[in-house]
């Protein structure tokens, strides 16, 4: 089993940041005892998530950011005191973690998909965790 973590620094209030490439460079340096099994990616925080999605066109992104904020108001009369209520449903609903298969040392993603850090209450410094079985 090989695994670690690394950091992630967002700019904006809500973007999604592609991390695919940080992932796979992270199983590739694990070395030959992480060439095949299951890879856990995991985001220990409550007003972020984790997404795999379409990745050759970054509109996709934006549209998902838009409709997300139309979905869920940003001025409803929510009973959290910190403000960020909002951050913290998109993260409920996009999930704390994916999963992924790794073959011969490269992740089995679909053509077209990327894994994204999902941040819904930035700018922030943040954190990534994955572990391959």
């Amino acid at each position: 089993m090989q695994g670690g973590e690394f950091s992630i620094s967002t700019s904006k209030k809500m973007e999604f940041i592609d991390i695919t490439e940080r992932i796979s460079d992270a199983i590739g340096a694990a070395g030959s005892t992480a060439r095949s099994g299951i890879c856990y990616i995991y985001n220990p925080h409550t007003t972020a998530g984790l997404t795999i999605n379409e990745g050759a066109d970054p509109t996709v992104r934006d549209d998902i950011v838009a409709v997300l904020k139309q979905v869920i108001p940003m001025d409803y009369p929510y009973k959290h005191l910190e403000g960020n209520s909002p951050a913290h449903i998109m993260a409920s609903l996009m999930g704390s973690s994916v999963t992924v298969f790794v073959e011969e040392g490269r992740l089995r993603l679909g053509t077209w998909q990327k894994i994204y850090f999902c941040e819904f209450d930035g700018p922030r410094s943040r954190k990534v965790l994955w572990r391959m079985v």
